[in-house]
């Protein structure tokens, strides 16, 4: 998952970063970050799956998500 190392080339350079993915590609990065030597980084898990949705069905899932996101990129 590209997302995940950039998410680590990011922290490793003090850039707060995160993981948007959904729910069917949580392990394989769970496993990457734990392989990447961080464990337990935090990673926003969407519902699955989203490619169906509707623009505006996919503004109200991602809306659900913006706190979770400021808090992550500002703790």
């Amino acid at each position: 998952m590209c997302s995940v190392h950039d998410a680590v080339e990011f922290e490793k350079r003090g850039i707060p970063a995160t993981v948007i993915l959904t729910q069917i590609f949580k392990n394989a990065a769970l496993h990457q970050f734990k392989s990447r030597g961080m464990e337990g980084h935090p990673l926003i898990e969407l519902p699955h799956p989203i490619s169906n949705l509707t623009h505006d069905e996919m503004r109200i899932v991602t809306l659900k998500f913006v706190d979770q996101l400021v808090r992550q990129l500002t703790s």
